[in-house]
């Protein structure tokens, strides 16, 4: 596909980064010609420097030859006008826009292309943030949470504890660990000798060690029981301490608000009187830095079950999440814009690592995928996927409908986790064996070890009335 991207910051690079090594042909546009130059040196891609609001900058980019158009520029209005520009001048099939305000949500009035800003899609990196971390409260001994085929099937990823009912257990005897429970574990992580994860072979005779990370996919309802049955299960989530009052922690503070002890440390007196005036008055609103050893002594770390380092500053959000953590507090999560960062410091003394960017890529992704893809995810920061597509045809226009998924091409390392057949409250979650056969309409969740292996998978979904 030819996409262009406006704005090459952190969302703007990530994405460019995710679809350049998917051979798409891509164009990013951005002010910053330097900018340009340095994401140039490092990816196979064109920049082209100067607003992208302007019809002739567009033009330049290669707007009349478009695909897609995804605006990431920092300012919500940039967007919204590249995009009414991008169809109204230039007829781009689809247009993607970043739109950080709460007035403009997908699919509002405002973003529909007859008199609208013409956006397909509006993404929220926030509000992704906030949702994602609104899961990991749900489930606080997880890793990552994800959902499919509207919330029926979870994916989550836990760290095996020492004491915990898997540890030095073979897959095979889950069954007996956990007797009419079905779940199905998709990958297992390990450290080597050097410290480096890596992923192992999942299969009945993997035994499980402690500090494996491990990916299971089970019905949503059962998740809770499936976690407390392998005695994963951690306390819930009472006492939370934000640092960091910007978009994301009011967002989460919102959502929070009636079922936590909320605490916020924010360094901006102006940004205190903000917070609260939007927020009730049980939710306590501190002035200071987060860095601040006797601050956090004071407002009681040790007695908080989650501290979330949300502010701009990457290395803030470390040190903070560290000195929480060696003060007494029982999980921290750190937000880092640096994948380098989040590699380094992802489950040492910070229990999870998350990174804004990858947090909307999944979303953004699926609008790019060729044929039926409900949804990719990204998993361990983007060195793995989590894939939902839907089957469609028949045997003799698809490659997947009719064939037992023994018979699947798969790649080499990818494995079909769960099936979803049927709709509403009459759908059905399979966790396929071997000789399971599939239908037409199935939703079909594939994890996938390798970023490099999308495009391989995504054909096997694309039907043909030329197949044979």
């Amino acid at each position: 596909m030819n996409i262009i991207i406006l704005g090459a910051g952190r969302v703007g690079e990530s994405v460019a980064e995710s679809l350049v090594s998917e051979r798409n042909d891509i164009t990013v546009i951005d002010t910053d010609p330097q900018r340009l130059a340095a994401l140039q040196e490092r990816l196979d891609l064109r920049g082209v420097a100067g607003n992208g609001i302007q019809p002739s900058v567009l033009r330049e980019a290669g707007a009349e030859d478009a695909d897609m158009l995804i605006a990431c520029a920092p300012m919500d209005e940039t967007n919204l006008v590249v995009c009414k520009v991008a169809h109204d001048v230039f007829n781009i099939p689809t247009t993607i826009a970043r739109v950080r305000s709460e007035e403009f949500p997908d699919g509002d009035a405002m973003m529909r292309k007859d008199g609208g800003f013409a956006v397909d899609r509006v993404i929220c990196p926030e509000h992704s943030l906030t949702q994602t971390i609104r899961r990991l409260v749900a489930y606080p001994e997880a890793l990552q949470v994800l959902e499919f085929a509207g919330g029926r099937v979870s994916l989550i990823a836990v760290r095996v504890v020492s004491d915990g009912r898997l540890a030095h257990h073979v897959i095979s005897e889950l069954p007996q660990l956990a007797p009419d429970l079905p779940m199905r574990f998709v990958a297992i992580y390990r450290s080597d000798e050097h410290g480096v994860d890596r992923q192992i072979v999942c299969d009945g005779r993997t035994r499980i060690e402690p500090g494996d990370e491990v990916f299971v996919l089970a019905d949503t309802r059962d998740i809770r029981r499936v976690l407390d049955a392998l005695r994963l299960r951690d306390q819930p989530v009472r006492r939370v301490m934000i640092a960091g009052g910007g978009r994301v922690g009011l967002r989460l503070a919102r959502e929070l608000k009636k079922e936590c002890r909320l605490k916020i440390i924010e360094v901006d007196p102006r940004r205190c009187d903000y917070l609260t005036s939007q927020l009730p008055s049980h939710v306590l609103v501190l002035n200071g830095d987060s860095t601040d050893e006797d601050l956090l002594g004071d407002e009681n770390v040790a007695d908080t079950d989650l501290f979330l380092a949300l502010t701009s500053d990457d290395e803030d959000n470390i040190m903070s999440c560290l000195l929480a953590k060696r003060m007494g507090a029982r999980r921290v999560l750190a937000l880092i814009n640096r994948r380098a960062y989040a590699d380094l410091v992802q489950g040492t003394q910070i229990d999870i690592a998350l990174s804004p960017a990858q947090t909307v890529i999944g979303e953004l992704l699926a609008h790019v995928r060729r044929g039926d893809v409900e949804a990719v995810y990204s998993l361990r920061r983007g060195a793995a996927e989590a894939l939902e597509a839907v089957a469609h045809g028949d045997r003799k226009s698809s490659k997947v409908v009719g064939r037992r998924i023994e018979q699947i091409p798969l790649p080499p390392g990818a494995e079909i986790g769960a099936l979803v057949r049927g709709e509403g409250e009459a759908a059905e979650v399979i966790l396929p064996h071997h000789d399971t056969v599939i239908h037409s309409g199935d939703h079909v969740i594939v994890f996938l070890p390798r970023k490099r292996m999308v495009r391989e998978v995504e054909k096997l979904f694309q039907v043909s009335a030329t197949f044979f």
